[in-house]
């Protein structure tokens, strides 16, 4: 049983639709990371990856074993315009890195990365069972921070000076959200009891699953992920 038992084919918002990656995806991500303007928010190189970097950084991100990654659509139109990603599941600790590029440069600052990003913390809370979600942005990105803020997300600290663009020296910002802070923020009803449900004959349920408490589940769904940076 691979890691994909553990993500849904789709996480519906609003307004975007997450969904499994396919591999023509690989046409959207040769475009988005060939685009300076993209590059300059998402990597540490000044510098469009070449073709084969993308294709590789597909396979190993976006179909991969060793991250949960989902493709953002439009609700609307199905169009797609972005990735989001969760990676380094720590089963001893509950934690993650959290990854997100709108590549489509007309759906910037539409509010769309971050209803994404807010489907994916509430399936890593809820679903995963995850404690703490992190990653980082540079500081120039601040629309960025601005949507990572809005969600729950809070500083944690800054290595100072780490990022070159633009002929200065910029902070690279360290961000986390607990799954406490994500309960505050979005409390789940109360499950009310189904009175009928008590005399009514019912057929056998489907087994449960056999691990439900958060620690045995991430460690279930890290036990199929490599760890890596």
């Amino acid at each position: 049983m691979g890691p994909r038992r553990w993500f849904p084919d789709a996480l519906t918002g609003e307004r975007v639709v997450l969904r499994r990656h396919v591999p023509e995806n690989v046409r959207a991500f040769q475009r988005w990371y060939a685009d300076p303007d993209v590059v300059r928010l998402t990597r540490y190189q000044d510098s469009p990856m070449r073709r084969d970097e993308i294709e590789r950084f597909f396979a190993a991100r976006a179909l991969g074993t060793d991250s949960l990654a989902m493709a953002i659509h439009l609700r609307d139109t199905d169009r797609l315009i972005g990735t989001c990603a969760l990676s380094q599941l720590d089963s001893d600790n509950g934690s993650a890195l959290f990854h997100i590029t709108i590549g489509e440069k007309d759906a910037w600052g539409a509010g769309y990365g971050t209803e994404a990003t807010s489907l994916m913390l509430d399936h890593a809370f809820h679903t995963l069972g995850l404690h703490r979600i992190a990653l980082t942005v540079f500081a120039f990105n601040e629309r960025a921070v601005r949507s990572y803020r809005s969600v729950g997300f809070v500083v944690e600290g800054r290595a100072r000076e780490a990022i070159w663009r633009e002929g200065r020296w910029w902070d690279e910002i360290a961000m986390s959200v607990l799954d406490s802070d994500w309960a505050t923020r979005h409390p789940r009803p109360a499950r009310v009891p189904d009175v009928d449900a008590t005399v009514a004959p019912v057929e056998a349920p489907e087994p449960p699953e056999p691990t439900v408490r958060r620690e045995r589940r991430v460690g279930a769904v890290a036990g199929f992920l490599g760890r890596r940076r």
